[in-house]
């Protein structure tokens, strides 16, 4: 081996000479520190990004001497629901090869903001030029601040919304918390500000995160329509296949994810990836997902569905979808 690397050396002596001579790159070095980035200020990120890149930082060829590419912010985000399926669509897409994704949710956009977009991107995987950057954090969709910050990074980033039966969701979302503190209330207690009269609490978190229509209208004022693709939290387990191709479509990226990916577990309910990333092994969601919920009075299930209907038509109408809710 090291005659073979001594051979290479002398006998690259004069030719690599001459193309460090006609401006050939040499390899990338250190990028010099950069002042932090003030938060919200449209535009700034790109032009930081470029000095903070090594010249030719996305190539292969400088990819192979840093190993690893650049740290960019994302040009995609998973924005909600919670309990709609966010982390099984994340998981789904770590499988292609040119999607790059932060695992633990970054918060930027509604609890970290004040810590500034230097903050937020060196929290970004290293990608190569070609490869999509993307985080997801749930909460986002109903933070009124997010959309008019998320635009403020880069009003062309593209959003990914998962939406599940609102009243499927509630209780999700309830059986979570429940899990964690066993002595709240009751599923039915929190539901109604009055039982009696049925007056539903829409301040409970659980309720009002289920009311699409409305938090997609705050976002509608920074983004169109177009640039947002909601994704049917149903379809996701009955057909992950299909949802994820046209998540890859509205990416840009090839339809590399299919139904050779995954195979349904019958004990936990929900698709499993027949490898992962970065893994030779079957892998499912961990025991968090896929709780069971806990029966819920019928009379109140009904009351939640009559109460989510007018909703649920305006966000049909809105999105172009009908989710079949009802």
């Amino acid at each position: 081996m090291l005659f073979l690397w001594l051979y290479m050396f002398y006998s690259c002596a004069g030719s690599c000479a001459g193309l460090a001579a006609r401006g050939s790159p040499a390899p990338p070095r250190a990028a010099p520190p950069l002042p932090p980035l003030l938060p919200g200020e449209p535009g700034e990120e790109n032009s930081l990004e470029e000095q903070r890149a090594a010249p030719d930082a996305g190539s292969p060829i400088s990819s192979f001497f840093n190993g690893s590419g650049t740290k960019r912010l994302p040009q995609a985000i998973i924005i909600g629901v919670k309990k709609g399926g966010t982390r099984a669509l994340l998981e789904f897409l770590r499988v292609h090869p040119d999607v790059r994704a932060v695992g633990a949710e970054p918060h930027f956009f509604d609890r970290n903001y004040e810590r500034g977009l230097a903050w937020y991107r060196d929290l970004m995987p290293k990608t190569l030029e070609g490869q999509i950057t993307m985080e997801k954090t749930p909460s986002y969709f109903v933070t009124k601040e997010a959309p008019a910050r998320i635009s403020s990074m880069s009003k062309g980033t593209k959003l990914i919304v998962v939406v599940r039966d609102p009243v499927t969701r509630a209780i999700s979302d309830y059986t979570q918390t429940l899990s964690k503190k066993p002595d709240i209330p009751t599923f039915e207690s929190l539901t109604f500000k009055n039982r009696t009269t049925g007056l539903i609490d829409t301040s409970w978190s659980a309720i009002q995160i289920g009311i699409y229509a409305k938090h997609l209208e705050n976002w509608l004022l920074y983004f169109p329509i177009g640039q947002i693709l909601f994704v049917s939290g149903e379809r996701l387990i009955s057909d992950p296949a299909g949802e994820l191709g046209r998540v890859q479509d509205f990416l840009g990226l090839k339809r590399i994810i299919t139904d050779k990916h995954f195979y349904f577990n019958k004990t936990k309910g929900f698709p499993c990836l027949k490898k992962a990333e970065g893994s030779s092994k079957p892998h499912c969601l961990g025991k968090t997902k896929g709780r069971t919920h806990p029966n819920i009075d019928q009379e109140v299930v009904q009351r939640l569905r009559d109460f989510y209907r007018p909703f649920n038509m305006k966000f049909y109408q809105m999105t172009g979808q009908d989710f079949g809710w009802d």
